[in-house]
Formats: C-alpha cells, sequence, structure tokens
C-alpha cells in the first residue's frame, strides 16, 4: 500500500510538470522565467569592441563611479581607451617598444594617473615580449617609460589608494629563460626609483597581487614557478605559493 501512494504522488508530480511545462510553451516563456524577473531580465551581452590586433584582452580597467571611461589592453595590440561607454574606442599607447600588456592601473586618488606594466603574463606559446613600465599623468594621452625594463612579463599594477606615489608592481619575468627581475617591486618616488621587495629565485614570479581594500599595509602575492620552451611548459613547482605582507612590503 506504501508503495502504491508513493507511486501515485509520483505520477501525479510528473503530470502536474508536463501540463506546467505545456502552459508555458503555449505562452512563449519558460516556467522558470519569473523567477528570474529584474532589471536585467532582458538584457544580453554584447560585443563592444574594439578591434584589437593580438586577438585576445588581457587588461581591462575602468574609473569607479564613471562608466563612460574605460581602458582595455591586448595581448598584442596596445591599448584602446574609450570615453563614451563603449560606443567609440581610440589607440592611446602606439609608440613604443611593446604592444603586449600585462597590467593597466589607475590611481585611486587621480584618475588621470594611468600605470601600465607591458608583457602579457599569461604565458602561451605566442606570447609578446614587454619592455618595462610607463606612466601617463594625462589620462593616457602622453606616456613616460617608469623602468623595470628587463622585467619580462607585467602581471599585475597596485596604486595606493592615498599616495599615488607608492606603486607595486607584480612581475612574472622571462617567459623562456630565467632572470633576476622577477617579484614584487615597490616604489615610493612615483617609479624615480624601484626596490625588488619579495623574489624567490630567477624562475618563479608574481602570477598575481592583491592589496586590502582599506589597509594598502596588506598585501598578497602569488608566486608562480613556470617557464616556457617551444615545445612544453613547466607551470607550477616547489617554489610556487602564496605570500604575506601586513608592513607594506617590507616583510
Amino acid at each position: 500500500m506504501k508503495f502504491q501512494r508513493q507511486y501515485l504522488a509520483f505520477l501525479l508530480f510528473a503530470a502536474m510538470a508536463t501540463s506546467l511545462h505545456a502552459i508555458a510553451a503555449t505562452e512563449g516563456r519558460d516556467p522558470g522565467a519569473s523567477q528570474n524577473k529584474g532589471p536585467f531580465a532582458n538584457l544580453e551581452f554584447r560585443n563592444l569592441g574594439p578591434a584589437i590586433a593580438g586577438g585576445r584582452v588581457s587588461a581591462v580597467e575602468g574609473i569607479p563611479g564613471n562608466p563612460a571611461i574605460y581602458y582595455v589592453g591586448a595581448a598584442a595590440g596596445g591599448i584602446f581607451k574609450t570615453s563614451d561607454g563603449g560606443a567609440t574606442w581610440q589607440a592611446i599607447f602606439t609608440k613604443q617598444a611593446s604592444a603586449s600588456m600585462g597590467a593597466i592601473a589607475i590611481a585611486p586618488s587621480n584618475p588621470n594617473y594611468i600605470w601600465v606594466g607591458t608583457g602579457e603574463a599569461n604565458i602561451r606559446n605566442d606570447v609578446i615580449d614587454g619592455d618595462g613600465i610607463y606612466f601617463s599623468p594625462d589620462a593616457g594621452h602622453t606616456w613616460k617609460f617608469m623602468g623595470l625594463g628587463d622585467a619580462g612579463q607585467i602581471s599585475r599594477i597596485i596604486v595606493d589608494p592615498s599616495n599615488p606615489d607608492i606603486v607595486f608592481a607584480g612581475v612574472l619575468g622571462h617567459t623562456w629563460a630565467p632572470n633576476a627581475d622577477r617579484g614584487v617591486f615597490r616604489t615610493t618616488d612615483g617609479g624615480k626609483t624601484w626596490k625588488k621587495v619579495l623574489f624567490v629565485n630567477a624562475t618563479t614570479g608574481v602570477s598575481d597581487l592583491a592589496m586590502q581594500p582599506g589597509n594598502p599595509k596588506v598585501l598578497y602575492a602569488g608566486m608562480w614557478e613556470a617557464r616556457r620552451y617551444p615545445w612544453t611548459m613547466v607551470n607550477g613547482g616547489a617554489n610556487s605559493g602564496i605570500y604575506r605582507s601586513t608592513d607594506g612590503g617590507d616583510t
């Protein structure tokens, strides 16, 4: 008897579900659509551009509170800027030695201060080398080379929210060979000088770098032991790991 009741309940549930789907199909909507109602229910993703050489986007940065302005860095196509929410784009990084972008950062205290780290950090077999860090004081109109020319690939740049002269650069390093310019670099004078504040070895660089919101003294660095060869890639190793600093990168 108990089995029969369970079987009848199952049949009733199946019949109700079938009826609901049939009604929804007749009305031209999904039975679960009512759960998705909201201000964005009818919006879909669309391509805003730009048409970038290099095949992929490697960095995107916007200005909080201003949805019209965005900077987009390409793996091999420089930097494009939109001031109208993506309707039009302008190439603003066209005369520098490398067109491969690894990181873009806007100073929170001054949206005209733009920092760029060249060298895409996604080290595919078609990766392009970077040639260091650049800075624009005027929202991308002009650029100045700020050092770390032998860094190779730069994965992340972070600007101190209260002091734009304090900048951290996460450097992955050369794609194809060991090099000493890997790890976390810090400047306290707006890029005039850089100090290497975290280094593991010549084959381990920074995959990502983060600063704790509200406390610029706390940073996290992901260290990645990686190297490409024409036929393979060394991806990870005993020297990989996560590092934390609570004193602004001193230790």
